[in-house]
């Protein structure tokens, strides 16, 4: 059983939410498990949703484009434009709500995540920085649940975690 929770806060005045969580793994195996699709698979959806990659390229530059299904066998459809990488250490991307060919919906807001990895050890940080627009779309994404379902998403990923490093 990890110990580790999920820390989310908001920033309203600078527009931001923080997360934090600790993983019982050394960073090059974390990373491995935000950066590489068979493995983002397996944890970026909350249960009973399932994360699908249609596709991914981990480069400044690049994207994936994915889905998460619910059991009902609906898809929402998300992009993540990647805009700066230093391995092991942090990377940028621009995440967005999409269609299926990776057309960006504009109803919803786009977030700036900053992911940054801190080895401690044999156990690593993760913080995430999400940056707005505006303070309103802070509030529309805690109310369509993001609280709940990273954090969800999160506990996901411990469980693969404690499998990949035995």
């Amino acid at each position: 059983m990890n110990l580790h929770q999920t820390e989310i806060s908001k920033d309203l005045e600078n527009k931001k939410l923080h997360v934090s969580r600790k993983f019982s793994a050394p960073v090059d195996l974390v990373w491995r498990t935000w950066t590489e699709a068979e493995l983002l698979d397996q944890w970026w959806a909350p249960r009973p949703y399932q994360a699908k990659t249609k596709e991914m390229n981990f480069s400044e530059g690049g994207h994936w484009l994915y889905y998460m299904e619910s059991p009902e066998g609906d898809k929402h459809w998300c992009r993540a434009d990647y805009i700066s990488i230093s391995e092991e250490d942090f990377y940028t991307a621009k995440d967005a709500f999409c269609d299926e060919d990776g057309k960006v919906n504009e109803d919803h807001p786009r977030m700036l995540w900053k992911n940054t990895f801190i080895d401690q050890s044999n156990e690593t940080l993760v913080q995430v920085q999400i940056s707005f627009t505006k303070v309103e779309e802070i509030e529309k994404i805690i109310e369509m649940g993001f609280k709940e379902g990273f954090t969800a998403a999160v506990g996901n990923l411990d469980e693969l975690l404690q499998k990949l490093n035995s």
